[in-house]
């Protein structure tokens, strides 16, 4: 299975729909919550190029935010990026 790794915020419904998501799917993955964090945020958003949470890495790669996420999901494409 993946590693998955997702950098979220604690008052963020998207982070929360995400890992449901996650969770429904019997999928496990490391959550980093960045709240009250700026710094690590900041890095982050210089790394990704993102500016929101969450944000959603599968063996180091990014994936995207929760509609990203989902995307791959309805197009088939989620799994095989898990099953590696």
């Amino acid at each position: 299975m993946a590693e998955v790794k997702i950098y979220t915020k604690t008052t963020c419904p998207y982070c929360v729909r995400v890992k449901d998501f996650f969770q429904s799917k019997g999928v496990k993955f490391e959550e980093i919550d960045l709240q009250g964090k700026p710094e690590e945020l900041a890095a982050l958003k210089e790394k990704t190029g993102l500016r929101t949470v969450p944000q959603v890495f599968i063996d180091g790669k990014l994936i995207g935010g929760c509609d990203d996420t989902l995307a791959l999901d309805e197009k088939g494409e989620l799994d095989a990026l898990l099953a590696r």
